[in-house]
């Protein structure tokens, strides 16, 4: 059974999919939207989102079933791992995942990432500390690692 959902985020629109009661895509929405057609995963994403955005929610328990190449599933598997309010960079990411040298193999797999916030491709910054790249737009990777406590917004004194 398929199902389709959006959810209105304070990151803009999501796209929500599911396939034999797992979900397949959270992505930012780029297309109109289609009647919706929900399942029981569905509401049980919508309802973790919800927390996650109003109460900090840190782990999310519905089933995914992210389809890619194996590389691209090794790297998202990685994602996983980061822990909620902590940042690593591509290198280090390329590392946990067996060789240094992929960093750019690494960095193009954490781009196609269909399970956006939940594989938190968002929290893969650059090795001196740079917000480099995010599908959703470096605004909203701010905002989401800025939600999560990742960064500490700078304060001016006068």
């Amino acid at each position: 059974m398929k199902g389709i959902a959006y959810y209105s985020s304070p990151v803009g629109d999501l796209l929500i999919e599911s396939e034999e009661e797992r979900i397949v895509t959270l992505n930012f929405l780029k297309d109109t939207r289609q009647e919706e057609a929900r399942t029981p995963v569905i509401d049980q994403c919508l309802q973790e989102l919800d927390e996650y955005f109003l109460k900090g929610r840190k782990f999310f328990t519905f089933e995914m079933d992210l389809h890619g190449t194996a590389f691209q599933k090794k790297v998202w598997s990685e994602l996983l791992t980061i822990p909620y309010g902590k940042t690593i960079s591509y290198e280090e990411l390329a590392i946990r995942v067996g060789n240094i040298k992929s960093i750019r193999a690494v960095g193009l797999a954490n781009g196609q990432n269909p399970i956006a916030i939940v594989v938190p491709c968002h929290r893969v910054i650059g090795k001196n500390g740079d917000l480099v790249g995010y599908g959703g737009g470096m605004d909203n990777k701010v905002w989401l690692l800025q939600h999560e406590g990742s960064l500490l917004q700078q304060l001016s004194l006068f």
